[in-house]
C-alpha cells in the first residue's frame, strides 16, 4: 500500500481543477495532513506548484509511479473540510474553479503572524452579559418572532427600519443586525455579517461595541495589512465562536459553528465579486446555508428582485415589522422646476430653508465633479474627445475641458456637427451644485461628499451636504431635510436593474432623515417614485418580476455569458444545445462580435442551471486543452460567467 495525499492545486488553469494523487514521503507524513498547504511537482510544466491537501488515503501501487509531495509549506491546517466543500459547490454552480474561490477566502500566509499566533494562548469563548442579551432581544422585538426564527436557523427576508439611531452616527439597521448577531453568539455559535463597504462596516462595529465584548468581534476586510488578515484568519480557525464583520469575501469565513449569516443590502454592486468565478455574496450565502443549515438573513431598506423571487418561492420567509415605519417622502413635480428655470422646486427649496435653521440638509446628486457633460452651445451635440471619443467635462468654471476617459485636455475643440467652438454645461455635478446652492443660501456651510471628497460624518450644526449617491455621510441626529436631485437622469441609464438601483440609492438616503423630516424626490414619477413615496419596496420588486418573467430576464432565469474567439464560442454553444436539448429556441442571445472574438448570452431556467454549468465548464476545460496543444500563445480563449450582474456588460 502507498500513502497518498489527494491535493487540489492552486492553479488558474481549468484543466487542473480536480484532485491529484501524490505519494507522501515518510518524513512528511506527520505534517502533510488534510488542510495544510504543500508544494508538489507539476510534471507537465517541470516546476513546483502549491496546493492544499484535501484528504489522505492508502492505495494499491499502480503501473505508473506517483510523484511525491516536495515539501509542506506550513503544518497549520488552513483549509477546513467544510470550507473546501463550500468552495467546491460554489465553483460548480458558477462553472468555475474551486482554487479561485479558495484564493478569495484564504489570505496569503505570513510567517511572522503565524509564529505569533502559535505562541499565543488559544482564544476563549466570549460571553454576552444577561443585560446585553436582554437589550438585544428588545432591539429585535419590533419584528415579532424574528429572534426565535434566527436562533431556529430559518431563512429570512427583512425590511430594515429606515431611520437613524437616536443619539448616534449610525442607522437603526446596524443595531438590528448587531442584536441578531449578539443573540446567536449568546447561544454559543458564530455569526457572519456581510456588508458592502467600510462605511457600513463602521456602523456595525459601533453597534456591536454596545452589546458584546471586544474580543468577540473579528474584523475581516481588505483594508487591513497582510499580517493582520492572516492572523484574523487563524483566529477564525480556532474552536471559539465569534462575530465576523467584513465585505463580500466574509461569506466564506471559516468561523466555528456558524449559526447565522446576515447579509446587508444585497443589491449593492460591491457584493458582486469581480474576480473569477464571479459569485455574488448572496448566492454564496445561499449555498453556505444549504451546507451548514444555519440561519440566513437578507436585510435592506429595499427588496431586490432576487430576494423577492425567493420569498415568492417560499425559500425565504418575510417577517414584517409590528408597526411599519417610513420616511415622509414628497414627490416634487418636474414642471415646477422647469417653469422657474431652477433645479430645485420651490417646495423643496422652502423645506431646505426651514430645515437649515435646525440642522444639516442633504442634497443627493447623480455625478461628482463640476460639469460632467458638455455639449456644443450651438447645436447641443455632446462634446467628444478627438483622440478617444470620450465625453468632455469641465472641472471648474472657465477651465479648459478635458476627457473623462483618457484625461487629455481639449483647448482647441470644435464641434464635429456644426464646427462651433463654444461649450454649454449640460449637467451639474456635486461641485457645481455646491456652488449654486451656496449662493442661494449665503452664510451656510457647504460640504461636498463624493469619491474625491470623502466625508465620514456630519455634526448637528446647519450645513448643506452635497453628496453623490452612496457617498452620503451620516449626520448627528439625522438630516432635517433631504432633497434627491437628478432622479430623471439616473433612471435614463440603460440598465435592466436601473429602477431597483435608483430605488435603493434614494431609500438609503431617505433612511438618514431625522424623524418627521421631509424627503423631496425631484422630477420623478411612475412606479419607482410611488414605491419610494409609499415605502412599498416588496410590491415594486414583485411588479418587476412579473414584467421580466415573459421576457426571460434575470432573476426569473439564470444568465451565462460565453465569450472568446468565435470558433470556441460557436463550439461551446453547439455542445451545450446537444447536452441540454430542453433549452429552447430563445435561450441563446447572439453571438455578437467583440474586440477579441464574439460573445453570447445563454438564458436558462433554474432547473437546468446545474446541467448548463457542468457543460459550459466542460467546454472551458476542453478549449484550454486544445489551446495547450496548439503550442505557444494564449492558452484559454473561452471564458464563462454565470449569473452576470447586468446583461449589458
Amino acid at each position: 500500500m502507498i500513502d497518498v495525499a489527494r491535493i487540489l492545486l492552486d492553479s488558474p488553469l481549468p484543466q487542473l481543477d480536480r484532485l491529484f494523487d501524490y505519494a507522501v514521503p515518510e518524513g512528511l507524513s506527520a505534517d502533510a495532513q488534510p488542510g495544510v498547504r504543500v508544494k508538489v511537482p507539476l510534471r507537465s510544466a517541470g516546476r513546483m506548484i502549491e496546493g492544499w491537501v484535501i484528504e489522505r488515503a492508502e492505495v494499491e501501487p499502480g503501473g505508473r509511479p506517483l510523484s511525491e509531495v516536495a515539501s509542506v509549506v506550513s503544518a497549520v491546517p488552513v483549509l477546513p473540510a467544510s470550507l473546501y466543500s463550500l468552495a467546491r459547490r460554489v465553483a460548480d454552480r458558477a462553472a468555475g474553479s474551486a482554487s479561485d474561490v479558495l484564493r478569495l477566502a484564504i489570505p496569503k500566509r505570513m510567517v511572522r503572524a503565524e509564529k505569533t499566533w502559535l505562541a499565543a494562548d488559544p482564544p476563549t469563548a466570549p460571553a454576552v452579559t444577561p443585560d446585553a442579551a436582554a437589550r438585544a432581544r428588545e432591539l429585535t422585538a419590533i419584528y415579532p418572532g424574528l429572534a426565535d426564527a434566527v436562533l431556529a436557523g430559518e431563512r429570512i427576508a427583512l425590511d430594515a427600519p429606515p431611520h437613524p439611531t437616536p443619539g448616534a452616527l449610525r442607522g437603526a439597521w446596524s443595531d438590528l443586525l448587531a442584536a441578531l448577531a449578539a443573540l446567536v453568539l449568546d447561544g454559543g455559535r458564530s455569526a457572519l455579517i456581510v456588508v458592502p463597504d467600510h462605511r457600513d462596516q463602521s456602523q456595525i462595529l459601533e453597534a456591536l461595541a454596545n452589546l458584546v465584548p471586544d474580543d468577540a468581534v473579528v474584523r475581516d476586510d481588505a483594508r487591513r495589512s497582510g499580517p493582520e488578515r492572516f492572523a484574523t484568519y487563524l483566529r477564525l480557525l480556532s474552536p471559539a465562536p465569534c462575530i465576523v464583520v467584513g465585505n463580500r469575501s466574509t461569506v466564506y469565513a471559516p468561523a466555528h459553528d456558524v449559526g447565522a449569516v446576515l447579509v446587508w443590502d444585497d443589491g449593492d454592486p460591491l457584493l458582486a465579486e469581480q474576480l473569477s468565478p464571479g459569485v455574488h455574496a448572496r448566492d454564496a450565502a445561499l449555498v453556505r446555508q444549504e451546507e451548514e443549515h444555519s440561519a440566513l438573513v437578507f436585510a435592506g431598506h429595499t427588496r431586490t428582485t432576487d430576494v423577492e423571487r425567493l420569498v415568492q418561492l417560499g425559500w425565504l420567509r418575510d417577517i414584517p415589522a409590528a408597526r411599519r415605519a417610513s420616511p415622509r417622502v414628497v414627490l416634487s413635480a418636474t414642471h415646477e422646476a422647469e417653469h422657474r428655470g431652477a433645479r430645485v422646486p420651490s417646495a423643496a427649496f422652502g423645506a431646505a430653508r426651514e430645515a437649515l435653521q435646525h440642522g444639516p440638509v442633504l442634497v443627493q446628486v447623480a455625478r461628482p465633479g463640476y460639469s460632467p457633460v458638455l455639449v456644443c452651445a450651438e447645436c447641443r451635440t455632446p462634446a467628444r474627445c478627438r483622440h478617444c471619443a470620450g465625453p468632455l467635462r469641465a472641472r471648474r468654471p472657465g477651465a479648459t475641458p478635458d476627457c473623462g476617459w483618457c484625461g487629455r485636455s481639449a483647448p482647441n475643440w470644435s464641434c464635429a456637427n456644426c464646427a462651433g467652438t463654444r461649450f454649454r454645461m449640460a449637467s451639474s455635478g456635486s461641485e457645481r451644485t455646491a456652488d449654486e446652492l451656496g449662493r442661494a443660501f449665503p452664510g451656510i456651510r457647504v460640504i461636498v461628499a463624493d469619491g474625491d471628497h470623502p466625508v465620514t460624518a456630519v455634526d448637528a450644526r446647519p450645513a448643506l451636504v452635497i453628496a453623490t449617491r452612496g457617498a452620503e455621510p451620516p449626520a448627528e441626529g439625522g438630516y432635517r431635510a433631504i432633497i434627491l436631485l437628478d432622479g430623471d437622469k439616473m433612471l435614463m441609464t440603460e440598465q435592466l436593474r436601473i429602477g431597483e438601483s435608483c430605488l435603493r440609492w434614494w431609500s438609503n438616503a431617505a433612511a438618514m432623515a431625522a424623524p418627521g423630516a421631509p424627503v423631496h424626490l425631484v422630477g420623478v414619477t411612475g412606479p419607482v417614485a410611488r414605491a419610494l413615496a409609499t415605502w412599498t419596496h416588496p410590491a415594486y420588486a414583485r411588479m418587476e418580476l412579473a414584467d421580466r418573467a415573459p421576457l426571460l430576464m434575470p432573476p426569473t432565469v439564470r444568465v451565462a455569458a460565453v465569450e472568446g474567439v468565435t470558433v470556441s464560442v460557436d463550439r461551446a454553444l453547439a455542445e451545450l444545445r446537444e447536452a441540454v436539448p430542453d433549452l429552447g429556441p430563445l435561450a441563446v442571445l447572439g453571438p455578437v462580435p467583440t474586440d477579441d472574438g464574439s460573445r453570447a448570452l445563454v438564458r436558462v431556467d433554474y432547473a437546468h442551471g446545474r446541467a448548463v454549468a457542468e457543460q459550459l465548464r466542460a467546454s472551458v476545460v476542453a478549449d484550454a486543452v486544445r489551446g495547450r496543444r496548439r503550442g505557444p500563445g494564449p492558452r484559454t480563449t473561452l471564458r464563462v460567467r454565470l449569473d452576470v450582474p447586468e446583461l449589458d456588460l
